[in-house]
């Protein structure tokens, strides 16, 4: 049974910028800031947040290549679309010459590689397969731009994801840090083993080893066939996915928050070294819990609640139109601007403990005074929130200091802001499916149906609909394709 109304957080906290002349530092919301993965280190391939001017904003030159995708907004083949953008910063390293005529074993090797993109949970056919399977039959310039289109997408989904965050819903905001492709896919052509460099750019997460090796398993038959087999395939295919969402390196310290699992871990040097249940969002849209990276930077000792004026409007003003003592009952306050403030106590919404991770959902991790929530095994009842159910403990590895030092910090009473010693990122994911901190591969029930979506952009559209149904059809060859 859910707790009264009035113990039960919405799960967005307005960010405390000043608490009672301590005031709060800001930190901006980051999508992946960190070092380039060790694979890109070694395929050559430098990061390249945005597009070289080099690339795209010069003139193209004056060959079949630079004048067909040097204006072209869009751009396909026998009905496939492709990336003009990525085509034309890969081939102005190239002068907008044909790169493969020359290069044919470099052609084969990465082309076996994307024939295998399966090995990856990833649809072959999102690269051209079924057109390059036949390539015979194709003309020399339109293989040459299939090739080159397919070997650049294939090293984008396996670097960023099949599905980037631009793709994505808006409260899937996970992502790494960008790289350059066009100069991976150069990496590739001039190391002996091109192939091996572009899988590379794939995470080596212990969740993405497992879920490859439960790939295999699955595809080869070994667990039981039928429409749970087929279901559990989906299910590995998607969370493959979101593990390339993820930075390369992950943070060897970090807090780690899967809404899937309910759970909390917080990880030092690799390692895990503490495990909690948390509450996470309902199931309805509105209130679920987004997937997105924080630093948390400070501990906040008995935090006021600031209620965000959308939800003081939608949930506490239409209670007060009923009982006017409601605000002085539950120690709150309307605030000229709209929000409404309780004020802190044990009594209070975020509990004894707030965590301070700004960022731009307004969600938090925090302490609750309804403890008994936690022995729930469908713990999805905040408005967004993570409440932690050791928050005492969480902040002692935090603070690096013992629970007692924690313990004394409250007691002093009023609401101080404790900066960490060390800010600790920490990552708020959506993995139905995930190795758990003793090596064992878990799945999840997808309560907030997202896999769906994913899987469902994991497919190549057919002809006729989605992005290449827009671009430009002018063939390019006149052949039975």
């Amino acid at each position: 049974m859910r707790a009264p109304w009035h113990k039960i957080d919405f799960g967005r906290q307005k960010p405390l910028t000043s608490v009672r002349g301590h005031v709060s530092r800001r930190a901006t919301l980051t999508g992946g800031t960190i070092a380039l993965a060790a694979a890109c280190a070694l395929a050559g391939c430098a990061a390249d947040p945005e597009p070289d001017a080099a690339s795209v904003d010069a003139p193209h030159a004056d060959t079949d290549i630079g004048n067909l995708i040097g204006g072209a907004p869009n751009l396909a083949i026998a009905g496939q679309h492709l990336n003009v953008a990525l085509l034309r910063r890969f081939y102005a390293r190239h002068d907008f010459e044909p790169v493969w005529t020359t290069r044919q074993d470099q052609a084969n090797s990465l082309l076996n590689g994307v024939l295998h993109a399966g090995d990856q949970g990833l649809d072959p056919a999102l690269f051209h397969t079924d057109l390059l399977r036949h390539e015979a039959a194709l003309q020399p310039l339109d293989r040459e731009l299939l090739l080159s289109d397919a070997f650049l997408s294939y090293a984008d989904a396996l670097a960023r994801g099949a599905v980037p965050v631009e793709r994505r819903r808006d409260d899937e905001t996970l992502a790494p840090k960008p790289i350059n492709v066009a100069a991976a896919l150069d990496a590739a052509i001039d190391s002996p083993n091109p192939a091996a460099v572009i899988e590379a750019l794939a995470p080596t997460t212990p969740t993405y080893r497992a879920l490859r090796e439960a790939l295999h398993k699955y595809r080869s038959g070994a667990p039981a066939g039928g429409k749970g087999a087929t279901n559990r395939l989906r299910t590995i295919a998607v969370n493959l996915e979101r593990q390339r969402w993820l930075p390369r390196p992950l943070p060897a310290d970090r807090a780690w928050v899967n809404v899937a699992d309910e759970r909390l871990v917080l990880y030092r040097a690799d390692r895990p070294v503490f495990s909690t249940r948390v509450v996470v969002g309902e199931d309805i849209e509105r209130n679920q819990s987004p997937e997105f990276r924080a630093v948390i930077d400070a501990s906040f000792y008995n935090p006021p609640w600031v209620v965000p004026s959308d939800i003081a409007a939608r949930e506490i003003l239409p209670r007060v139109s009923h009982d006017p003592s409601y605000l002085t009952r539950n120690k709150m306050i309307l605030l000229a601007n709209g929000e409404v403030e309780q004020l802190p106590g044990p009594d209070a919404g975020l509990g004894l403990i707030m965590f301070d991770m700004p960022n731009r959902f307004d969600v938090y991790l925090h302490d609750t005074p309804d403890q008994y929530i936690f022995n729930r095994d469908d713990r999805r009842i905040s408005h967004g929130c993570i409440r932690v159910q050791n928050p005492r403990e969480f902040a002692a590895l935090l603070m690096r200091q013992p629970i007692d030092a924690i313990d004394q910090g409250i007691a002093m009473g009023g609401t101080t802001r404790n900066d960490l010693p060390t800010p600790v990122p920490v990552f708020v994911v959506y993995q139905t499916a995930f190795v758990d901190t003793d090596g064992t591969l878990r799945f999840c029930a997808d309560f907030y149906n997202r896999d769906a979506e994913i899987w469902r952009q994991l497919q190549r559209r057919p002809e006729g609909r989605g992005p290449a149904a827009m671009a430009d059809k002018r063939p390019l060859s006149p052949g039975p394709i």
